[in-house]
């Protein structure tokens, strides 16, 4: 499998990895099944081979959710809600309805692209994956919910950050294609949360003042003494505790941790090293004040777009601050509030090369 498509799971392996030293045999046992699992299917060269392809057929965005019933082999899963269906009797079936929709009405009514893939790719959701399964992922083709161990983990359908986030791999394959490896794979990952966060916003109305600005803070449940699974205003803060330690996501590149490019160093550290330009969007949102999807998301967006499979960290940067200029005006507010929110993470916009004089 390319490093562009590796399977895109929202749970951090340093999380799963720190619950099999749990005193609970029960959360230890659904750490190391959720783990095994997301490992074999990291090795199938294409798990979304496995879906009929009638339903990846063009179709406005429509939606489908099917529910496993607890099984993991996807296309023995039933067809639980459809586009035209009102609500069923089980919330997570709705809550992944609703999340879809969600995110689809905003890329639409924001950002002018029609579904994930801009083409109009139907929206396919399978909830109830597996026994405790303490994981969501995205594969290239449809979104997979599990329920969690409900000790530590709660269903997670009920994050609408983490199902922007998960679709926002989707929009980001199919424009940048960031390798999920080191810088890049940084980048992929935060974009996802960038994704994640405005959506939050955008349907709840919410400015960049009034914002959590937390990816996840539903994915625990109650006993949980967590915030979240990641912080975008002040990363290395979701969580600090006896059964994951604390949050490893640096907020400078003074902290960026250089890890090796293997699965058990999350590819160059993708989900703990996106705190870097997860603050920097903070920042820039923040300096530009009002609404995050308007002036930044926009910025980020177009940055996406224009960038390229392995762009890495000052590439970026550097992109933001010539679309700042090029959507609001070069020397603008938001074109410096671009420059402030990079520089306070350590990176510094890169001079364009002088013009030649004419003779």
């Amino acid at each position: 499998m390319s490093t562009s498509r590796r399977l895109n799971c929202i749970t951090p392996p340093y999380i799963l990895n720190r619950l099999l030293d749990s005193d609970n045999a029960e959360i230890r046992a659904a750490a190391l099944a959720t783990l095994l699992t997301t490992a074999r299917l990291r090795g199938q060269r294409e798990v979304r081979g496995l879906i009929a392809g009638a339903l990846a057929s063009p179709g406005d965005g429509r939606r489908s959710i099917f529910d496993c019933e607890h099984g993991t082999f996807l296309p023995f899963a039933t067809l639980a809600r459809s586009e035209d269906d009102g609500p069923v009797a089980d919330e997570s079936v709705n809550r992944a309805f609703d999340g879809f929709g969600a995110t689809r009405d905003f890329y639409r009514d924001i950002f002018d692209r029609n579904s994930i893939d801009g083409r109009g790719m139907r929206l396919q959701g399978y909830v109830h994956r597996g026994d405790r399964y303490n994981n969501a992922f995205w594969d290239g083709q449809e979104m997979v919910f599990g329920d969690g161990d409900g000790q530590v983990f709660a269903d997670f359908t009920g994050s609408l950050d983490v199902i922007a986030h998960e679709l926002g791999h989707g929009v980001t394959e199919h424009t940048a294609n960031l390798e999920y490896r080191t810088q890049s794979g940084a980048l992929n990952e935060s974009m996802s949360d960038v994704a994640g966060s405005i959506v939050k916003q955008w349907h709840l109305g919410q400015t960049a003042e009034q914002a959590d600005w937390l990816i996840g803070p539903e994915v625990f449940t109650p006993s949980i003494d967590a915030d979240a699974l990641r912080s975008m205003k002040a990363p290395g803060t979701a969580f600090d505790n006896k059964l994951f330690g604390k949050d490893p996501q640096p907020d400078h590149m003074d902290r960026y941790m250089d890890l090796p490019d293997t699965e058990d160093g999350d590819y160059g550290g993708v989900h703990i090293n996106s705190g870097i330009p997860n603050k920097a969007f903070y920042l820039v949102a923040s300096g530009i004040g009002g609404n995050s999807w308007e002036a930044p998301g926009h910025i980020w967006y177009e940055s996406l777009k224009a960038s390229t499979a392995t762009t890495q960290f000052q590439e970026f940067a550097d992109t933001t601050h010539a679309k700042a200029g090029q959507l609001y005006g070069a020397g603008g507010a938001e074109q410096q509030a671009v420059a402030a929110g990079w520089e306070e993470v350590g990176i510094g916009i890169t001079p364009p090369p002088a013009s030649p004089r004419r003779r």
